[in-house]
């Protein structure tokens, strides 16, 4: 049997400058749940590395919460449709916009961001909601739900990050992922309260 003729290499003659190069596989360059030993950003290993193991969590609890903002987008009906489709949509947005913000704080951090979805389904802990649709205060409920636990545990680990002197990862968590969620909860909480639209109730 002939051996298979080896391909030129990058400065060898032959070399092929313009194919995709894109059967390609290797090992993972880090593990998941590590850090980088030594970053240049005054922040212990120690305390990067516990950092990142608690905002992985947040970050697929806050994922989630995205996800089903999206999903109460596609699926909710009713008088208040086209308000609530609105609204959902524009939460929808900002929490992409957390996650993002999420992410990069734990590669900043040197660990590694939990991203495939099947992988934040196994992190996240938040309830997972039905495949099928439900009423519109159910929908609302299940989002306020999830934000009471995220906006639980941001403010946790904000006081864990002050306390270790980890400045980026309390103002992130403060200015940024708190005061989205408290001003998201806000919004739809008014959707839950029994007011009357037409007649004023009666003074006493």
């Amino acid at each position: 049997m002939s051996t298979p003729a080896r391909k030129p290499v990058r400065g060898e003659a032959g070399f092929d400058l313009i194919t995709p190069q894109w059967r390609q596989n290797a090992r993972e360059i880090q593990k998941f749940g590590t850090v980088i030993r030594d970053l240049p950003i005054g922040l212990s290993e120690d305390l990067r590395r516990e950092m990142c193991q608690r905002l992985n969590p947040l970050l697929a609890d806050t994922a989630s919460l995205r996800d089903l903002y999206k999903k109460s987008h596609w699926q909710v009906g009713g008088p208040t449709f086209y308000q609530l489709h609105l609204l959902f949509d524009k939460h929808f947005g900002e929490q992409v916009e957390l996650v993002d913000l999420l992410a990069e704080r734990i590669q900043i951090l040197g660990g590694v961001s939990v991203a495939m979805a099947h992988d934040v389904a196994e992190v996240t802990r938040l309830e997972r909601p039905p495949k099928g649709r439900e009423e519109v205060p159910v929908q609302i409920s299940r989002l306020l739900e999830a934000h009471a636990l995220i906006i639980k545990d941001t403010r946790d680990l904000a006081e864990r990050a002050e306390k270790l002197g980890d400045s980026g990862t309390n103002d992130l968590l403060v200015s940024d992922v708190l005061r989205t969620n408290e001003m998201q909860v806000w919004f739809l909480s008014e959707h839950l309260v029994e007011m009357p639209l037409v007649h004023a109730a009666k003074r006493q």
